[in-house]
């Protein structure tokens, strides 16, 4: 088991634009069909300064200055605390986000966080696969044999069964493996390779949010699609104590009540959405990561949502 990452900060990286979107029809963004040609692919990065302090162990005040935010995890025994995943690593708040101090991992980019236990993490990005069985004190490697890669944009483990899990590799396709990370073997070739949000719901749907062809749900493991939302989407949550409601961000946040089979919208927000997560202890409580470096809160089930510090 490899310890917790100590390295310096490496040099600092240019921050990375996003390309300018299209302007959108006025009406939900959500309703929003994208056709399969001629889209103008969002970009995986929000245009922030890099953070000077990563690593430097300072804590502030307010989401850390990165040059992206790609991943959102709570702890199961402490609603207040979080786990942010960016470009640079691991930042750590235990204050429901009001504060942030960077925790760990200076360099990876944690694209992807899923916590199927108390105390298993897995983390998945570009160029990076890790596991944590000690809640995140420290991280081993994981090697696969199947992938193509481990440029893995999305990631998602199979809530009835932890040792499936789910790999979109970035321009290649969907991957499956069901013993816990050994191995994986391809289960899609048309789905997956532009996949930025990933989730198993607990009666074994999937759902795929493709940069390309919108919000894609497979019923049978993914030997079939269909698109359910003609949008694109930065990141999906299934509520686990309740998961009807379902969360969905992009340029803004969605939230279905009926398994991701319907959806409005439920917050508009310019500069878009990032990660987003359920708190697994409190299912009425929820947050988002605004790319207008705003951290959201719902204490209504994902009805509502408030800036952080304000009121919450």
């Amino acid at each position: 088991m490899a310890a917790r990452t100590t390295k310096p900060r490496p040099p600092k990286r240019r921050a990375q634009h996003p390309q300018r979107r299209q302007a959108l029809p006025r009406r939900p963004w959500w309703l929003y069909a994208t056709a399969a040609a001629g889209i103008v692919v969002l970009a995986v990065v929000v245009a922030l300064v890099a953070n000077r302090s990563g690593g430097s162990g300072e804590t502030a005040t307010g989401l850390p200055h990165t040059s992206d935010y790609h991943s959102l995890l709570v702890s199961p025994n402490n609603p207040q605390s979080l786990l942010l995943g960016t470009h640079q690593g691991l930042y750590a708040s235990r204050d429901g986000g009001r504060t942030w101090k960077f925790d760990a991992l200076s360099g990876d980019d944690a694209m992807n966080l899923a916590r199927p236990g108390a105390t298993t993490i897995w983390l998945a990005g570009h160029q990076v696969f890790k596991k944590s069985t000690d809640a995140g004190a420290t991280w081993q490697d994981v090697q696969p044999t199947g992938l193509p890669g481990l440029d893995i944009h999305g990631f998602a483990v199979d809530p009835r069964n932890p040792r499936t899990l789910y790999a979109a590799v970035a321009g290649q396709g969907l991957y499956r493996s069901r013993d816990g990370g050994g191995s994986f073997a391809p289960v899609s070739s048309d789905v997956g390779g532009n996949v930025m949000a990933l989730a198993v719901m607990p009666d074994g749907r999937i759902l795929a949010g493709d940069m390309r062809q919108g919000l894609l749900a497979s019923p049978d493991g993914g030997r079939s699609w269909k698109q359910v939302l003609g949008a694109q989407l930065m990141g999906i949550a299934v509520n686990p104590g309740r998961p009807q409601r379902v969360l969905a961000s992009g340029s803004g946040i969605a939230l279905s009540t009926d398994g991701g089979r319907s959806w409005r919208s439920v917050l508009d927000l310019p500069d878009g959405a990032g990660p987003v997560a359920w708190a697994p202890g409190n299912a009425r409580l929820a947050y988002a990561v605004g790319f207008d470096r705003v951290l959201y809160r719902s204490s209504d089930g994902g009805e509502s949502w408030q800036p952080v510090g304000e009121g919450s």
